[in-house]
């Protein structure tokens, strides 16, 4: 894949990088942004909530709830996992960092497993898209910009990365509540049985 995105193009720029994404990270990192982890559990609440205070400024926070479906095995534990860390990193990051006195706000990127990663894979992105459609609303007030990403079975690891530094990049700044289809799109349905 050709890169997109000129080098140092986020330069200046604090990417926290939750739920794993170790192919995200190192393309940001590779265009200039400083990139620190949340690496607490995102199941515990106020174990994110404590990291989250001792991380300084962030300007973009990317949820990688892909790993935590993968490691979970796929189902409905997977599902609650991916789609419960991904809101327990968010709620804590804009409380903490983007809304207040003098906040400037910031952008949350919303990254879904590939829609062939398990049973209710899909279920994950629809839930992910359906908060970064709200959330753009409710917090737009604070300057806090969601997207989702939403793979389907062809996105690759570098177009998902591209994708993400993309829309941490100034570009970025004119996308919200947006949800982006990279790979084709969810697997389409099976066909219906006939008798």
């Amino acid at each position: 894949m050709l890169d997109v995105l000129r080098p140092g193009v986020l330069d200046g720029v604090t990417i926290c990088v939750a739920g794993g994404g170790a192919p995200l990270a190192a393309r940001v990192a590779q265009l200039g942004a400083t990139v620190v982890a949340l690496a607490a559990d995102l199941d515990d609440e106020d174990a994110v909530a404590a990291q989250v205070a001792t991380l300084g400024a962030i300007d973009v926070l990317v949820v990688d709830a892909a790993t935590p479906f993968l490691v979970a095995g796929g189902g409905m534990a997977a599902l609650r996992t991916a789609v419960d860390g991904a809101w327990n990193a968010v709620r804590a990051t804009v409380n903490a960092r983007w809304t207040g006195e003098g906040a400037q706000g910031g952008k949350v990127i919303l990254v879904a497993p590939r829609a062939d990663a398990g049973e209710h894979a899909t279920a994950v992105g629809a839930a992910l898209e359906n908060a970064a459609r709200t959330l753009s609303i409710e917090w737009s007030r604070f300057g806090v910009r969601t997207t989702a990403l939403v793979p389907g079975p062809a996105a690759a690891d570098e177009e998902l990365a591209e994708l993400v530094a993309f829309l941490a990049s100034p570009a970025g700044d004119y996308f919200s509540g947006c949800a982006f289809t990279p790979g084709g799109g969810p697997a389409p349905a099976p066909a219906p049985a006939t008798t």
